[in-house]
């Protein structure tokens, strides 16, 4: 099977490394020049763990190459995974210029039989757009079948929730074109993965529908949070009871700071304008959507019960806070929608210095913030002098810190632990003066 992707960020990427990992010829494409000669030099222009390895195991073995040349890659391959970014518009709606232009030059390089499989999260709709774009360029002249299968990928995990999928949904309109991808991802077949064979529009749905729901678990446990705060509750245990519940389960019951990443915010915006389209309101999405939104803006109020102050111009003005974690999740360099944007930038409004330190991220993060503020070498390093240190992303090395060391370093021994990483009591029998998300009072 000789398959081509195009687009190498992180779905086509990686669905390329792990496609070639199963035997198959794949031929990724970029029109970015810079990323292709990092990717034939053998480097990942992206942090995802395991991922170098399966790039380079590949590439030698001559199962994986790189190119500009997208006429040479429809030309010789039968399969056409389009992966290119669908970024959302300013009214909340999937920009798919991207998508449409990769039609257009698979349509005008077309040479025969081809299947086009629309790997990128896109608007329910977008398969039959795709296929007239196609159409209204070759005419009759070649057969051809476009075909959804979208991604299911965590970033951080993407290689092993692409070896070990929970499900493999293929949209089709031709026995043909599911006979094939089924050839395709025959290893998950033999491994007993679920197959569900659908139309197009409803396998663009179920993307996403996934991701909302994911999305609303995550902003239903943060309000459970926020009220458990409030009345004394802890909500771990509250989480940890309703995960019990085998309707519910515990995946995505932990509260925080608020969703980020290039998947929830943009598809739920895209699912409430898909709606709208139709003339109707998704009224629990859209509510997610503020509640996300206002989460953010809750940890900055609880930084500042800390610091005793209220918000008001200049107020933090000679505080120094320390921020450790910038990616939106631990295990990826990504700060797309990150709540740490968020809440620094509110706290550099009100004045305050920021030192912060991530394991992976701080140079997407220097493309965001300059000069800003400081990026540290370590997490003890950014606690030095601190009035107050605020943890928003949960990496592992986090959550061992010699904390009697950190007290001693800081200034005064403020802790915003925004991922619920350490246990109040002992954190305050420490010295700290310590906040959380759901367990402020326990």
């Amino acid at each position: 099977m000789r398959i081509a992707v195009v687009g190498t960020g992180y779905v086509g990427l990686v669905t390329g490394a792990c496609l070639a990992e199963f035997g198959m010829f794949v031929t990724c494409v970029d029109i970015d020049e810079k990323k292709i000669e990092m990717l034939n030099r053998g480097e990942i222009p992206i942090y995802e763990p395991g991922l170098d390895v399966v790039v380079e195991k590949n590439s030698k073995a001559g199962r994986l190459k790189f190119t500009t040349d997208i006429e040479e890659a429809v030309k010789n391959n039968l399969v056409i995974f389009i992966a290119v970014g669908t970024p959302p518009k300013d009214d909340g709606s999937a920009d798919l210029t991207y998508v449409e232009n990769v039609a257009k030059d698979i349509a005008k390089y077309m040479n025969g039989y081809k299947v086009i499989v629309n790997k990128s999260t896109v608007p329910v709709g977008t398969g039959q757009k795709v296929k007239k774009i196609i159409r209204d360029i070759v005419g009759d002249k070649y057969k051809f079948d476009v075909v959804s299968n979208p991604e299911f990928l965590r970033e951080g995990a993407a290689v092993n929730d692409f070896m070990r999928p929970d499900r493999i949904v293929i949209g089709a309109e031709s026995d043909e074109a599911v006979a094939i991808m089924k050839d395709i991802y025959s290893a998950h077949y033999l491994g007993e993965a679920p197959f569900v064979v659908t139309n197009i529009e409803t396998a663009e749905m179920i993307k996403y529908a996934s991701n909302a729901f994911l999305a609303l678990k995550i902003t239903f446990i943060n309000e459970v949070a926020n009220l458990c705060d409030l009345v004394g509750a802890d909500v771990h245990k509250v989480a940890k009871a309703m995960g019990m519940d085998g309707r519910i389960s515990p995946k995505f019951l932990h509260p925080g700071p608020g969703y980020g990443g290039s998947c929830f915010p943009k598809d739920t915006l895209a699912l409430c304008n898909i709606a709208k389209e139709h003339g109707y309101q998704f009224k629990v999405v859209e509510a997610a959507i503020e509640v996300n939104e206002e989460q953010k803006l809750r940890m900055v109020d609880k930084i500042m019960g800390l610091l005793g102050v209220e918000k008001k111009e200049g107020v933090l003005e000679g505080k120094t806070i320390s921020v450790l974690g910038l990616a939106f999740k631990p295990n990826t360099d990504d700060m797309r929608e990150s709540p740490a944007i968020i809440i620094i930038n509110e706290l550099l409004k009100y004045g305050a210095k920021i030192k912060a330190f991530d394991p992976i991220a701080m140079e997407n993060a220097k493309k965001i913030f300059g000069d800003k503020i400081e990026y540290c070498s370590d997490e003890y390093e950014t606690v030095q002098d601190s009035d107050c240190l605020t943890i928003v992303t949960e990496w592992n090395q986090f959550r061992k810190l010699d904390m009697e060391r950190i007290g001693g370093l800081m200034k005064e021994k403020n802790l915003a632990d925004l991922r619920n990483i350490y246990e109040p009591a002992k954190m305050r029998k420490l010295g700290f003066n310590y906040t959380c998300v759901g367990r402020s009072k326990v």
